[in-house]
């Protein structure tokens, strides 16, 4: 099963975040709490806010291209940085206080409030250690393995017949991304 990634979505919702702590953060914490909002929402709608990537590495369960946003630097035609700071040792920052949240829905925003008020406040320690008990993390060693969204799911409970459908609807939204069809 495969989403496509939205940028811009990732970059409003990593916003969101840092705005609700009001000033820098770990990477890893927001990197983390972006990992689960995507989690909660996949198991509740059928899909993730950012459609990235999942993976286990070392340190947990991350979302690949906001990994490689942060850790890589800017691209060219990258919306990332015009929402969320390079990093400054290992925390990021708002790159300005005005900043539109249209591409989050009133739902994904509740959730990462959720999410924010569930793990925000936990040490970025305790919240590696508590992503390291979610069923679908596994220890890649000094690598990453890919996280199939489908173990997610049924780690879950998730029908298996609700599975399939949710799998056709992505590879149907991932034709469309790629066609450059369904907005960005």
């Amino acid at each position: 099963m495969r989403f496509s990634l939205n940028e811009k979505k990732a970059a409003q919702a990593a916003a969101h975040l840092l705005r609700r702590h009001g000033g820098p953060l770990p990477y890893i914490v927001l990197i983390k709490l972006l990992y689960l909002a995507d989690r909660r929402t996949l198991v509740e709608t059928g899909l993730p806010i950012t459609g990235d990537r999942m993976v286990s590495m070392p340190y947990g369960p991350v979302l690949s291209g906001v990994f490689d946003f942060i850790t890589h630097g800017p691209r060219d035609g990258s919306v990332w940085f015009d929402y969320v700071s390079e990093p400054v040792g290992y925390d990021v920052a708002l790159v300005r206080q005005d900043f539109a949240t249209d591409s989050l829905s009133a739902y994904e925003i509740e959730v990462l409030d959720e999410i924010d008020e569930q793990f925000g406040n936990l040490d970025k320690w305790a919240l590696v250690d508590f992503c390291h008990t979610l069923p679908e993390w596994k220890n890649p060693e000094r690598s990453s393995l890919m996280i199939d969204p489908a173990d997610i799911l049924r780690s879950e409970e998730i029908p298996e017949e609700e599975i399939r459908r949710i799998a056709e609807d992505a590879g149907e939204l991932d034709y469309l991304a790629a066609a450059g069809l369904k907005g960005a």
